[in-house]
């Protein structure tokens, strides 16, 4: 395989290994957020964005992960009766006219919401809300760009399907 399919493999592994790890950081914020509604009738406004932020990274960053390792849904009526050449082969064509396309329309209009949002120093409607929204909102073009490059890689891999060893 190419190097940089590789390079582009071994990073976005690495990355899907690490953004895992927010799930256990939303499990606590969800049982802080219960533990204070239920035994002290309190919200915390922040810990509930901060809930759906993470929740957010977490789909974004981990989309190239799912797309790397084969784990997006996919409605098999005839895919599961090809070959595993025609099956790369297929997918490599809806990489190239319908991921990489979409990823770039994403990635442009990502980049303006977030940069308008930068503009006007965006923060949460809610009192005791989180400020900054402009970061959240940076990271729809970042996770875009990086489904992007793992289409890039799937179709660098090519009809051999030979993935990188390391």
């Amino acid at each position: 395989m190419n190097k940089v399919a590789a390079w582009i493999y071994n990073f976005i592994d690495a990355l899907g290994r690490y953004v895992s790890w927010l799930n256990v950081a939303i499990i606590v914020l969800i049982v802080i957020d219960v533990f204070f509604r239920y035994l002290f009738n309190q919200t915390r406004t922040w810990v509930g964005e901060l809930e759906w932020q993470l929740f957010a990274l977490t789909f974004l960053l981990g989309m190239s992960y799912g797309l790397q390792n084969d784990r997006h849904i996919r409605v098999d009526l005839l895919y599961e009766k090809f070959s595993e050449k025609k099956k790369r082969r297929v997918n490599a064509i809806g990489h190239i006219l319908f991921l990489i396309p979409w990823c770039a329309v994403v990635i442009v209009t990502g980049y303006k919401y977030a940069s308008n949002s930068f503009y006007i120093n965006e923060g949460s409607p809610n009192p005791n809300g989180l400020p900054f929204r402009y970061l959240i909102k940076s990271f729809i073009s970042i996770g875009f760009v990086l489904l992007a490059l793992s289409g890039i890689a799937e179709v660098i891999k090519g009809p051999s399907g030979t993935k990188s060893e390391s």
